[in-house]
């Protein structure tokens, strides 16, 4: 295990992992390609799920192929730089040829010119901040490059001051909403794609310009629930060490569920959460939800 958990330092005002910033200019300097597809989300909104979703879309179902690499390794994440370059997204990335599907979790104003530039498709997935708060804190139990997240009462304090990696939840989300008919981008809701899988994943597959039979897509559906993915070593971060994860704290994929937050916020802090939500999305009517309908 490391002996020392990780620090934050600040890029434009947002929290970001040390080695992130020390490396920054190589990031703010990626060069970016018209076939490039960016992922984007803020931590623990469903990350993982949707760039196995993207990748079975590319390669129209092929389980096989989607299982040729580590997650990690078949779609690197743009900001992350670590001394063994395979978990160097940055330094995987440089690597590749395009097309590529890239990982980040940056805010919108820290996202390279040059994706901008180059008219790159853009994938934002947003979820529901009392769901993303506790996920966020149990990966954070368990993540050993991040610092230690404490005990739970202080860590919701920080999530709703923006002190966590990666900044602020609700700047985050209003960023990319906000930018979402200027840009390709393309605005998904995890608790909609809970809900409705197939629906999601032809949205997906349509807006990346990939046709789709039925039966690919309800394929993708089975291939890519929380279950199947859980035990698919290809998706569930099983091949990165102990060093790094230390799983006696909590799995990479805990629970994946909508309204989970329930269970761990007192009535006292939702409260107080709620009042805080209200303030922090003023002025800006994104459709979230906290719980879906008994299915």
């Amino acid at each position: 295990m490391w002996a020392i958990r990780g620090t934050m330092k600040k890029v434009q005002g947002v929290p970001l992992l040390e080695p992130i910033v020390t490396h920054w200019k190589r990031v703010e300097t990626f060069r970016a390609f018209p076939e490039d597809v960016l992922i984007a989300t803020y931590p623990k909104a469903g990350t993982t799920w949707i760039q196995e979703i993207v990748d079975l879309i590319f390669n129209h179902g092929d389980a096989e192929k989607a299982r040729r690499a580590p997650l990690h390794i078949r779609m690197p994440f743009l900001e992350m730089t670590a001394p063994d370059p395979t978990f160097s997204g940055i330094t995987l990335l440089e690597k590749m040829q395009p097309p590529r599907i890239i990982k980040t979790h940056l805010p919108i104003q820290l996202i390279p010119n040059t994706f901008w530039e180059a008219g790159c498709k853009v994938i934002y997935v947003a979820r529901n901040p009392k769901d993303t708060v506790v996920s966020y804190f149990n990966f954070e139990r368990m993540n050993l490059i991040t610092p230690e997240p404490g005990p739970w009462p202080q860590y919701l304090d920080k999530f709703m001051k923006g002190q966590l990696g990666w900044g602020s939840w609700s700047d985050h989300v209003k960023g990319y909403w906000r930018e979402k008919e200027r840009k390709q981008i393309l605005y998904l809701f995890y608790e909609d794609m809970k809900e409705t899988p197939a629906k999601g994943i032809r949205q997906i597959a349509d807006f990346l310009g990939q046709q789709l039979s039925e039966d690919i897509v309800s394929n993708i559906v089975q291939m890519t629930t929380f279950a199947a993915m859980r035990e698919n070593p290809m998706a569930n971060y099983s091949t990165v060490p102990d060093t790094i994860f230390d799983r006696k704290a909590s799995d990479f994929l805990r629970k994946g569920e909508v309204g989970d937050w329930q269970n761990h916020f007192s009535p006292e802090e939702n409260a107080a959460f709620e009042e805080h939500y209200i303030k922090a999305m003023a002025g800006c009517n994104i459709p979230f939800r906290f719980s879906l309908p008994e299915q």
